[in-house]
């Protein structure tokens, strides 16, 4: 069973369909741990709804972000996990986290990379920005986090189109729906061996 430990920020609307997917056995994997930087975090309240185990650990906790980014590595540690996933986390991975996980961390991020991406997209800034933009088509990509906000080898995407009438509210609920999927899928085919971009 694959072991998966998720970083996250905020509401944790794409954590749940994770935690679903392990419940209903749709997925063979186990969410071992959930760490947030914000202790509000409706991430946080999920995890423990089902009995992950969770961490609070931000840079005022931990006397700044090296002290936070070593904190979180250490504590991935701890999981054994096999892979560590960004469900909407704010922060740029430090280099303890990166240096340990090396290939085995994976960012979520709504839309289709290159586009719309790199420091101050994210959530729904992204959405705005596709409907600003006047684009017929957005999505949700998977990759592998590099050093810098949504670089590193993209693993898997996922096209929605943008429908005339649109608003943001509609753009941003079409991608959400799509970017669970996109991530239990490939999950799937990660546990099965069988995603060919790694």
């Amino acid at each position: 069973m694959m072991r998966l430990a998720v970083l996250a920020s905020h509401e944790g609307s794409t954590l749940q369909a994770l935690i679903d997917a392990c419940g209903t056995r749709t997925l063979n994997a186990e969410v071992v741990l959930v760490v947030s930087n914000n202790s509000k975090a409706g991430a946080l309240r999920r995890a423990a709804a089902a009995n992950i185990d969770t961490r609070h650990i931000s840079a005022i906790t931990h006397g700044g972000e090296d002290g936070a980014n070593q904190a979180i590595a250490n504590a991935l540690a701890e999981t054994e996990a096999d892979w560590v996933l960004l469900l909407g986390y704010m922060k740029k991975m430090g280099e303890a986290i990166l240096c340990q996980f090396s290939g085995r961390i994976i960012n979520t991020h709504p839309a289709l990379l290159p586009d719309f991406g790199g420091q101050g997209f994210f959530g729904r800034k992204v959405h705005e920005a596709v409907y600003a933009a006047g684009v017929s088509e957005t999505g949700a990509t998977l990759h592998i986090v590099g050093q810098e906000y949504d670089t590193g080898p993209i693993i898997a995407q996922i096209r929605v189109p943008v429908l005339s009438g649109d608003d943001v509210d509609a753009i941003e609920k079409r991608v959400k729906t799509a970017e669970r999927k996109l991530l239990v899928d490939t999950l799937r085919q990660l546990e099965a061996g069988g995603c060919a971009s790694l």
